[in-house]
């Protein structure tokens, strides 16, 4: 391992962390409506304006001593230096030897950045280049099929980061798409690929393999099968016009078939979970078109600009961050819901949940001994409003205490106002009901005009009781484009890093996916009856069933 660049100090040995745990039993009775109370202008702290950004953090149990406090945890933590340290390229990954890079990929700046001693900057603009350059041959029709057909449907193979990220973004910029029609192959899961390749024409179909190595078994098994139902219906040689990659492997891609010209670079500057944003987004590229994938880095590196720039009492990333250690590490609330008012961005927490709950999701502190604290927070959600008709009755009235992000848009899409009115309705009104709720008092009154004795009134009264103080941010964004989604993306790329640094933990690597990769090739030969290895007793028995 190289020399450590991040500064290794537990969360609770900062000087702050004492007086924040003292405060927040100080504060833990007080309800947010109180909060709001005791400070008129609670607002000039709670929200904040940026480009088409206007986020709201006012309904959280939390006071203004309470946030300095916080901002004076980050300070100690060496934040401002980590973020200097990532920015450079200095190699903040320690357990694997590598920067952490996926911001050059994005920086509106044009200053040097080096790793290894090289300007990295001119090789990330020739990969776009040449991105942008097939991207455009596609969607033009100019690249031509074996038959001489131009291509109709794009099939992405990967897993992960590799499918996770291109795909959400895929979705969530359907509006702006073009005539190509894009899917997505991820499972190792047979079934998968042979649902995924119905009604699909080899000759006007285009596949492209995301794998760095070329070696992920789930990736190569499923291009592989791909590749037999292709060759059934054409020819070797019109693989090198039909199947394209996005690795570092030449020699294995061009063992498959693939002519290097139409291989796509890949850097170990750029973990699997940040790499949409590289060629690794060549889907999204397709799908979108060069000119609004540019548009989506774009509003990535502002955001990119806006976390190294501000001052944490004003930088969302920061503050969001912050507000999660406060919940996760002094109110003991173990998840998050993240909930998208928009259909487009159904997929959002899906892909969240990799993000946050792989790079943060350690046991071990930058010390490499075990930390005493809880690290990680575990993320779900799904779009508002199908969210409220589903499991909004365990954030409103269940036990245990789920802070909730609320992402909304002024304006739709598609112009049709009466639906958007109610969208916006029911986005607002939530945060606002999970904030006051509903006193015995209101639900008596309601209950007088139901015509129900007085005994079966109160009798119903404590099953109609909300007791509110639930917290939320809201994060209201102008409209769903490239540009405002990218910033969105990287707003949580940022408040994954933070949480990381405050917590005394590598957030860049993910040693934890490894285990489970190498017992089952060992599962695999036991299965197929090439070895017996051994194994516990349920997991012999398992096999037995096999």
């Amino acid at each position: 391992m190289q020399k450590k660049i991040l500064l290794d100090k537990a969360l609770t040995a900062n000087p702050s962390w004492k007086a924040l745990e003292t405060h927040q039993k100080k504060i833990a009775e007080t309800s947010i409506l109180t909060h709001f109370k005791n400070e008129p202008h609670r607002l000039d702290y709670t929200s904040f304006d940026w480009e088409d950004f206007y986020v709201d953090v006012s309904k959280n149990r939390i006071d203004q001593k309470g946030f300095e406090l916080l901002i004076k945890l980050a300070e100690e933590s060496g934040l401002s230096e980590a973020i200097k340290a990532q920015f450079s390229g200095a190699i903040i990954n320690t357990t694997e030897n590598r920067a952490v890079l996926h911001t050059a990929l994005r920086t509106l700046k044009k200053d040097p950045i080096l790793v290894d001693e090289k300007n990295i900057l001119p090789e990330v603009e020739a990969a776009q280049k040449k991105m942008f350059d097939f991207c455009d041959k596609v969607i033009s029709g100019d690249w031509k099929g074996y038959t001489g057909k131009s291509i109709t449907h794009i099939v992405n193979i990967g897993i992960g980061g590799s499918d996770l990220g291109p795909a959400m973004v895929v979705e969530a910029l359907a509006h702006y798409q073009n005539h190509l029609e894009v899917r997505f192959v991820s499972n190792v899961e047979g079934d998968h690929h042979v649902e995924v390749l119905k009604g699909l024409n080899p000759e006007t179909t285009l596949f492209v393999i995301v794998s760095k190595t070329f070696t992920t078994q789930e990736t190569l098994s499923n291009a592989n099968s791909i590749r037999e139902w292709f060759l059934k219906q054409a020819p070797k040689q019109g693989i090198a016009q039909h199947f394209v990659a996005v690795s570092t492997n030449l020699e294995k891609t061009q063992e498959f078939g693939i002519d290097p010209e139409n291989t796509f670079p890949m850097n170990d500057w750029v973990g699997g979970r940040f790499s949409l944003w590289s060629t690794v987004g060549l889907s999204i590229c397709l799908a979108v078109g060069p000119k609004h994938f540019k548009s989506l880095l774009e509003g990535a590196g502002k955001m990119d600009l806006h976390f190294s720039e501000t001052p944490f009492e004003k930088n969302i990333p920061v503050v969001l961050a912050l507000l999660s250690i406060w919940y996760n590490n002094l109110w003991g609330a173990e998840s998050e819901a993240i909930i998208p008012y928009t259909q487009y961005l159904r997929n959002l927490p899906a892909y969240l949940q990799q993000g946050i709950m792989e790079s943060n999701g350690k046991y071990v502190g930058r010390d490499g001994k075990p930390v005493d604290y809880q690290t990680g927070t575990i993320i779900w959600g799904a779009s508002g409003t199908n969210a409220q008709h589903a499991f909004f009755q365990l954030i409103h009235q269940g036990t245990k205490l789920i802070p909730a992000d609320f992402i909304g848009f002024k304006k739709s899409l598609n112009g049709n106002s009466d639906h958007q009115n109610k969208l916006l309705a029911n986005f607002i009104a939530q945060t606002e009901a999970l904030l006051a709720g509903k006193t015995e008092a209101q639900v008596m009154e309601e209950l007088k005009k139901s015509g129900l004795s007085e005994t079966e009134q109160k009798q119903r009264a404590p099953f109609k009781i909300f007791q509110g103080n639930k917290p939320t941010n809201t994060i209201l964004i102008e409209q769903l484009t490239p540009k405002n989604l990218g910033a969105l993306i990287a707003l949580y790329e940022h408040k994954i890093f933070v949480q990381g640094i405050l917590w005394n933990i590598y957030s860049y690597d993910q040693w934890g996916v490894e285990l489970g990769k190498q017992l089952a090739k060992k599962v695999l030969n036991d299965i197929e009856g090439k070895e017996k290895n051994t194994h516990d007793t349920s997991t012999l028995n398992l096999l037995s069933k096999i």
